[in-house]
């Protein structure tokens, strides 16, 4: 009797192997059916019928192909209730499924086997059977069972137990839906950071340790010199590496063990602990956590009790150092102090007189605090003098207004006044007397980097900024056209927000050296270009 081979089957509603005729598609797991021996044709099956008119499909040529007869192997081997035919799918559902796996085992056998009887005889007949690994009916010339039990018996007999089997399947009660289980991520776990379902943390210690090892190969026979047979350097090299590699994975490791080594898994019980301590026991605990990789859970208790047991005392010795001040000389007394302490500490700041009447007027709203808009920022008094208000000089004085003269600005062309009233009526701060007020902005120098040295025959666009921003980049090294980039920039960004910037938001703005955009900004924070939020 030869081994049948599966070919592209379907399960039947029985479950286990159904074989489909390739011409008619008709059902031919239960009768006999014809397979072709030829090449061309893998697991190729027909019907008798089919066989019998000569019908074919595919590749298949029935005049020139071999063929052979496959019948029904319905008769007990080496049990009394198993066929031969479910005793080939059951090894046959092991070696596809793998040992353990009793359920995909048993949809793999099919007639209404379930997982308990397909283990239990397996068990019985293979592992427990004196001839291990073969059964005890192995031998080829042992045909009692088939001579005890005819094909028909058996086969009738089989066929009662699947519709016996049936029927219990359709009035047994709904099997309940199975619910998909929890996914294994931090976010369904007590424990943040560890998953249980596969043993790891999200981030494991040494997370990239894997990358060093990913790519390296080890072939039989590389890294040994045919002629010293010593170990090439190549391969010490390689050696090393996975020293280093598995020092990681026992590191690991080790962090893991204290998840079970002092049960932290169980974190309702240990929560239920936490909350029984007062705030500075818990404060404690926490700062001693990290001392129990060094130990068990027993000694890690007692320590922490023994410093609980400390932090207690402590207290109370400073409570007693208290009384001793006060005059205390019993603890009744002492008890009373602390009662009155604690009511004191519970009872309002006194208040004056004036509080108090005060007190009992109705205060008047706050006034809403008005933040300055971006036209205020733009003329403000600390603004550089060009982008003040000026008074042209062919405005002709009147008599309500004094004299006013002006000094031309040589960078802008613009001209600002050195004293008299501006238009309004209000008293206008003339450029001397700003500028004495005001101190020149100093930019610090770098550390170790010398100024560099900007003039207007080897450095262009020099024309374009005033003396103290040719200062400024020459400070900092920066060429004049990166600087009005930058300088543009970081004028949009205010002017977005109402012409305030952060600190932060103008490094990102710059996308230069720290040190040197701090510097811009605060360069144009001191200029009044920008306000510091």
């Amino acid at each position: 009797m030869g081994v049948i081979k599966r070919k592209n089957i379907v399960k039947g509603n029985e479950g286990g192997l159904k074989y489909i005729c390739d011409v008619c598609s008709a059902d031919i797991t239960s009768t006999v059916r014809i397979r072709c021996a030829h090449s061309a044709c893998t697991e190729y099956d027909l019907c008798v019928p089919c066989f019998s008119k000569g019908d074919s499909s595919r590749d298949h040529d029935p005049r020139t192909h071999p063929f052979s007869v496959i019948e029904q192997h319905s008769i007990p081997m080496y049990t009394r209730d198993w066929g031969a035919d479910e005793e080939l799918l059951l090894l046959e559902g092991l070696e596809v499924y793998g040992l353990g796996s009793w359920s995909d085992v048993a949809d793999h056998v099919g007639g209404f086997r379930n997982k308990e009887e397909v283990r239990e005889h397996y068990i019985k007949t293979y592992i427990e059977s004196s001839k291990f690994p073969l059964p005890e009916n192995a031998a080829p010339q042992d045909l009692s069972l088939v001579e005890e039990i005819p094909r028909e018996t058996f086969q009738a007999c089989k066929k009662r137990r699947i519709e016996k089997r049936k029927e219990d399947a359709k009035s047994a009660p709904p099997a309940t839906p199975k619910q998909k289980p929890t996914a294994s991520v931090p976010a369904c776990h007590e424990v943040q950071g560890y998953m249980p379902g596969r043993l790891e943390f999200e981030a494991e210690f040494c997370n990239e340790a894997e990358e060093a090892v990913q790519h390296m190969q080890f072939d039989p026979g590389d890294g040994i010199n045919p002629r010293t047979g010593e170990l090439e350097p190549e391969m010490e090299l390689k050696m090393l590496v996975m020293d280093i590699y598995n020092a990681r994975l026992t590191a690991r490791a080790d962090r893991k063990k204290v998840l079970f080594t002092h049960d932290l898994l169980s974190y309702r019980a240990n929560n239920n602990k936490d909350k029984k301590r007062t705030k500075e026991e818990r404060d404690l605990n926490n700062k001693a956590k990290p001392f129990a990789r060094m130990m068990n859970q027993h000694d890690f208790e007692n320590v922490t009790a023994n410093l609980e047991y400390e932090h207690n005392l402590r207290q109370a010795i400073a409570q007693l150092q208290d009384w001793r001040q006060m005059r205390i000389g019993d603890l009744k007394t002492g008890e009373k102090y602390e009662q009155e302490k604690q009511i004191r500490s519970q009872r309002p700041a006194p208040t004056s007189a004036f509080d108090r009447i005060g007190g009992v007027r109705v205060s008047k709203p706050t006034p809403p605090v008005e933040t300055p808009s971006a036209t205020t920022a733009l003329t403000a008094p600390e603004l550089p003098e060009r982008f003040k208000p000026s008074i042209t000089p062919h405005t002709t004085p009147s008599i309500a207004q004094a004299p006013t003269s002006s000094t031309s600005n040589p960078h802008d062309g613009t001209s600002t006044p050195t004293k008299g009233p501006l238009t309004n009526g209000n008293a206008n701060v003339s450029a001397t007397s700003s500028s004495q007020l005001k101190h020149k902005y100093s930019v610090p120098s770098l550390n170790g980097t010398t100024p560099l040295k900007l003039s207007n025959e080897s450095t262009s666009d020099l024309h374009l900024l005033t003396k103290e921003e040719a200062d400024l980049c020459s400070a900092l090294r920066l060429m004049p056209k990166p600087y009005l980039v930058i300088k543009e920039g970081l004028i949009r960004e205010a002017m977005k927000s109402g012409g305030g910037l952060k600190r932060k938001l103008a490094k990102e703005v710059c996308k230069i050296d720290p040190s040197k955009s701090t510097r811009i900004f605060d360069f144009f924070v001191h200029s009044g270009w920008i306000q510091k939020v």
